[in-house]
């Protein structure tokens, strides 16, 4: 019995609950081009205002995961976990890089599929960008060849995996239904599942640098995207982060990579960026049974860290996907620096009690660091760096931060920008780098 695309509409619209079998016919027809692009955008927006229950979450997540292709590392024989994590998005968030290396030092593989920056947040692809000669569209076969032999390969999301997401993501971000948490949910999993995972970690940012700016509304999509993912057979715990402040000192897309570096080499680390990373690795280490709890996984990290050996997974990564061998070395070789360099003050010496993150983040597209329309191209060179934190002293010699500009004027009116995101007064503690830990049902 055919099941017509508009009375799936209907019935969602009326706030009924659609059966699974609905919801693959609805997916399929998409990908076989029987549901238009209206009818989706109709969907959308009924799901939009209707919501989904979790049983409806799972059976769209699981759809548009069998979409396309869905990768079995089975064949490979791995000694270990497939694992990963995925962020909701934040500014002078460069934690995949690190983690994705450190993990693998510990045992795990994490065949991770990122994207490009959204709004004003950053994208793991644009920062990987400005390595020149890092492929990261490899085609399915070196994609598994890098993981097998490095534990480690981030990478974008190819033509093959979870298709059907893809047509569902592009028409809500023109039709005003971003936000809803049952897409946000689907939509981040079937990439996931197709990813052919064992286990996923969540980190949810909350605050004025995220797309969910209350902790409830963070709460929310953390425990739907555990749920969800548990109850599509991928055992998931989220942490909920805070994004009430960048979190490296450096936002930008060479200037995040050699925050990277500098991390994984120790010359530099930032404390809060440091907190988030090796929390969200310790939880994946527990997830893939490569440590027995939390302090086990903490010391496995912290020592694969420390000894190097993570900077090693990270370097061999770069040369493996095409980047230069002697990356980590002379880092500072090949990545593009801007001509402009600027240091911006706060309107007052004082200490710092709030951050605008997402005027931040704009700050750095205005650069030219992030994209305003799709086919806008990265300047990798331009960012900001040395930012200060909330409860920080500003003024005199130190100021709220560098500017990285391709001109003068760009660079002025970044700095307007970055200055009026910053609020001088009475000290104000800062959120805790993690607030909460939530785990699929």
């Amino acid at each position: 019995m055919t099941i017509l695309p508009q009375e799936i509409i209907r019935k969602k619209r009326d706030g009924a609950a659609l059966a699974p079998a609905e919801i693959e016919a609805f997916v399929q027809g998409l990908v076989a081009g029987s549901v238009t692009h209206a009818q989706v955008a109709a969907f959308a927006m009924a799901v939009y205002f209707r919501g989904m229950s979790m049983e409806e979450r799972i059976a769209l997540t699981r759809a548009m995961t069998q979409s396309g292709t869905v990768l079995d590392w089975r064949s490979l024989g791995l000694p270990g976990p497939v694992v990963d994590k995925h962020s909701t998005g934040g500014v002078g968030d460069n934690v995949s890089l690190m983690l994705g290396p450190i993990v693998a030092a510990c045992g795990g593989y994490v065949p991770m599929i990122s994207g490009r920056g959204l709004g004003h947040t950053g994208g793991t692809l644009d920062k990987l960008d400005a390595i020149p000669g890092y492929a990261t569209q490899p085609d399915l076969a070196l994609f598994r060849k890098v993981v097998k032999e490095e534990g480690v390969a981030i990478i974008g999301q190819t033509a093959d995996l979870a298709p059907a997401d893809k047509t569902v993501y592009a028409i809500r971000d023109v039709t005003a239904t971003v936000e809803s948490i049952a897409l946000i949910t689907a939509s981040i999993l079937s990439k996931k599942l197709a990813a052919g995972l064992q286990a996923l970690v969540m980190d949810v940012k909350t605050g004025s640098g995220a797309f969910m700016r209350t902790l409830e509304d963070s709460r929310e999509l953390a425990a739907s995207i555990a749920t969800v993912a548990t109850g599509a057979g991928l055992p998931t715990v989220a942490l909920i982060t805070a994004k009430d402040q960048p979190l490296a000192s450096a936002a930008g897309n060479a200037v995040e990579v050699r925050n990277a570096v500098e991390f994984l080499t120790g010359a530099h680390r930032d404390a809060r960026l440091k907190a988030v990373t090796l929390a969200l690795c310790a939880e994946m280490l527990v997830l893939g049974r490569l440590a027995d709890g939390i302090g086990e996984a903490r010391a496995k990290v912290e020592r694969a860290l420390d000894s190097g050996a993570a900077t090693e997974h990270f370097a061999r990564m770069v040369t493996a996907l095409g980047g230069p061998a002697d990356f980590v070395e002379h880092h500072e070789r090949y990545l593009q620096v801007a001509p402009v360099v600027k240091p911006v003050f706060a309107s007052e010496a004082g200490l710092i009690a709030a951050i605008d993150t997402r005027a931040v983040g704009l700050a750095v597209v205005a650069l030219g660091g992030g994209r305003t329309r799709p086919q806008d191209a990265i300047d990798h060179a331009v960012g900001i760096t040395d930012l200060a934190e909330i409860g920080e002293e500003v003024g005199g010699d130190r100021p709220i931060g560098f500017v990285h500009a391709r001109s003068e004027e760009r660079a002025r009116a970044a700095a307007e920008t970055l200055s009026a995101a910053y609020q001088i007064g009475e000290s104000q503690e800062a959120l805790p780098p993690v607030l909460e830990r939530i785990v699929g049902a």
